[in-house]
């Protein structure tokens, strides 16, 4: 048997799942997906578990059952590309024939002193229940610091004013205003949410330094209670420290066809693959369905065309609470509840289509 092994059951593997199963791959290939849990964890959804207003069940689709899909559970610890197996820490090995590298993120420190040591994190569903523990067990008045205003940051400090309208907010945003890179009407829309809500935004920010209750911002020192970060991500440390041609920020560069430049039979899909586009679910999405699209023809021995459909992202989707959110779609800005409508049923659709 011929085998496709999947590392990681996140968005894009599992839409490499969606588009093979049942029976879109050959009768003599066998497919083995490799995660540290049973589940596919909604990633987009970790600050709701985070800020306690979503349980660990809501945000979890159990994995597609097939007589030729395998799962193994546990942490990786090599890619062997030489000897195409991929080694776990328990001692076991999985070999391969195609190897499709779907491993995700890890916050990135950016070098601040103190941030991994003494910050919460919501990257993983095991580390937003950590800081779901942490957060909602705070005394009231306790001060929360949220390093990051980014989309994962912006919806974890209103989920969490949600949650708790106790806790005193504080959200630090390196730029002079939310959302900098989008139009000033959606900028304003989220800023004006935050100040009805008692959301302290510190712009222009820049963390130097993390203590278990203290953050430098500047030459200021701000006393807080509980500190979550969510100002940027790097691939996960197997990917790192891969032996493949990396770009800046250290992920592997990936050819027209969405493998590694010298190596057909490792592709690469999600936060972890090199890209001119911003990370999210749909983009590990939209890669996925062109690796699909290359394995076909492979099997099919049909030539792979000189270049695949360019992806061209939809929008992104942010929510401000249960009542309240924000859409950019197609140049367009929807806010408010129709827009928080919008995302609750793209939500429902994914859960739907994947968990049927």
């Amino acid at each position: 048997m011929k085998k496709l092994v999947l590392l990681g059951g996140g968005y894009g593997n599992m839409r490499v799942l969606l588009r093979l199963l049942p029976s879109n791959f050959p009768e003599d290939t066998m497919i083995t997906l490799v995660d540290r849990t049973p589940f596919h964890s909604l990633k987009t959804e970790f600050y709701a578990l985070a800020a306690g207003t979503s349980t660990d069940k809501e945000i979890r689709v159990n994995f597609p059952e097939h007589p030729r899909l395998q799962a193994v559970y546990g942490e990786i610890e090599k890619i062997d590309r030489k000897e195409k197996t991929v080694l776990l820490e328990d001692g076991q090995v999985v070999p391969y024939d195609d190897l499709v590298i779907g491993l995700g993120c890890e916050d990135n420190y950016h070098g601040v002193p103190g941030a991994e040591e003494n910050s919460f994190s919501i990257q993983t569903i095991a580390k937003s229940r950590t800081t779901f523990e942490k957060l909602c067990g705070l005394p009231p008045g306790s001060v929360v610091g949220i390093v990051g205003a980014g989309l994962s940051g912006i919806e974890l400090a209103s989920e969490l004013r949600e949650s708790r309208k106790d806790l005193k907010i504080k959200l630090f945003d390196r730029s002079d205003r939310i959302l900098r890179d989008f139009p000033e009407k959606l900028s304003n829309y989220v800023k004006e949410w935050f100040v009805k809500h008692d959301v302290e935004v510190i712009a222009n920010s820049n963390i130097t330094k993390v203590e278990p209750m203290h953050l430098y911002n500047h030459e200021d020192v701000i006393d807080v209670d509980a500190i979550v970060w969510t100002a940027g991500v790097q691939p996960v440390k197997i990917v790192r420290d891969m032996d493949a041609e990396k770009d800046k920020k250290g992920r592997p560069i990936i050819t027209e066809h969405y493998h590694l430049v010298d190596d057909e039979n490792v592709f690469v899909v999600g936060d972890c693959a090199s890209s001119d586009l911003p990370a999210s679910a749909q983009l590990a999405e939209e890669q996925a369905e062109r690796v699909v699209k290359v394995l076909k023809l492979r099997w099919n021995n049909e030539p792979l065309p000189e270049k695949l459909p360019a992806i061209k992202l939809k929008g992104f989707m942010g929510s401000l609470g249960k009542k309240q959110g924000f859409v950019y779609l197609a140049d367009t800005t929807v806010t408010g509840r129709i827009a928080r409508l919008m995302k609750s049923g793209l939500l429902w659709m994914y859960k739907r289509q994947n968990d049927s």
